[in-house]
């Protein structure tokens, strides 16, 4: 199993948001240039955050996007499946009725409770952690944020 680029981008894309300061709109280049996703891509990521009420799409001109919950509050579970959807391992876990052995398979039930390991410790850990941690921030850009001063 792994993640989709879709996935990742997504939390690149929150992950940058989140170490801004609350309601500053991010222009939609800075956050591409930054966090290296393809622009085209990073609009359609950020449509899907926006309907999960993760972020808000900002138009116009001085236009791009603004984290509209507190970093605190967003897991990376909630921003993983805004993006690709609930997480599931495998089709007996999101299809149980198709499969005749689900109640009576050994194997069903390690997918079931792997999944709900890895749910859990995804929903674990929010968005202000992993900011204090400089995680996946490229490392030019980082030492170009801290010499300009943060935002």
């Amino acid at each position: 199993m792994r993640l989709t680029r879709a996935g990742e981008y997504g939390v690149r894309c929150v992950l940058y948001l989140s170490r801004q300061k609350q309601g500053i709109v991010v222009p939609r280049r800075e956050i591409s240039e930054a966090m290296e996703i393809p622009g085209q891509f990073l609009g359609k990521i950020a449509q899907q955050l926006a309907r999960g009420g993760i972020i808000e799409i900002v138009q116009g001109p001085k236009g791009g996007f603004r984290l509209v919950v507190d970093p605190a509050q967003v897991s990376l579970l909630e921003v993983v499946e805004a993006v690709v959807g609930e997480i599931f391992l495998n089709d007996c876990l999101m299809r149980p009725n198709e499969c005749s052995r689900v109640n009576s398979c050994a194997v069903h039930q390690v997918w079931q409770k792997a999944r709900t390991q890895l749910r859990e410790t995804l929903n674990s850990a929010t968005f202000a952690e992993l900011v204090e941690e400089n995680i996946c921030l490229n490392p030019q850009i980082l030492e170009e944020k801290q010499a300009g001063g943060e935002r």
